[in-house]
């Protein structure tokens, strides 16, 4: 069953909602404009901010919906998680679209509530605090997801692994939001 869903995930995690809302409404491939990211904060930037609500609702209940299962599944903790990151890891690298995804975030965030409701609950204030004081996304989200590691070793310590995995994978595809804020060059809000 654990492998099943995990494929599953993946699958329905490969989903970009991104891509697929600005096909349907013709705003043209996020990959191709803004910061080439096929995400809710890009398409916040070029396609508005209807749009960008809608893509982050798809990318987060992607991130969510698995874990459930897994849980409804009678799933441990760590296997839910693991399940969880293969729906990450399908936003990261869809499948359907050349391998060429987004950074994670929404989708991450989607399966934290679904794993541990209050660590989701931390992640999503320390994010909204954070871009309120700077105005940058990437920030953010870089300062807000290992955050939860300290909460969940206590709280949840099986689904510790595979969210330091995620996180390592989420700072790993802002290398280059880093670069740049490292250069004093990253976008702001």
């Amino acid at each position: 069953m654990f492998w099943l869903l995990a494929t599953l995930a993946y699958l329905l995690g490969s989903l970009s909602f991104a891509i697929l809302l600005s096909r349907l409404f013709g705003t043209g491939d996020p990959r191709a404009q803004g910061s080439g990211n096929p995400g809710a904060t890009n398409m916040l930037r070029v396609a508005g901010k209807k749009l960008a609500i809608l893509t982050l609702l798809g990318d987060l209940l992607k991130g969510l919906l698995p874990v459930l299962v897994a849980f409804l599944c009678g799933l441990t903790i760590q296997q839910q998680a693991w399940v969880g990151l293969a729906a990450v890891l399908g936003h990261l690298y869809p499948i359907y679209f050349r391998f060429r995804g987004g950074k994670g975030v929404a989708t991450a965030a989607g399966m934290l509530l679904g794993l541990y409701p209050p660590a989701a609950l931390l992640a999503v204030c320390a994010w909204l605090l954070t871009f309120y004081l700077t105005r940058t996304s990437s920030l953010a989200a870089l300062i807000a997801t290992p955050l939860t590691l300290p909460l969940l070793a206590w709280q949840q310590p099986g689904a510790l692994l595979p969210m330091t995995v995620l996180t390592g994978l989420i700072v790993w595809r802002h290398r280059g939001n880093l670069r740049d804020l490292f250069a004093g060059r990253e976008r702001h809000f």
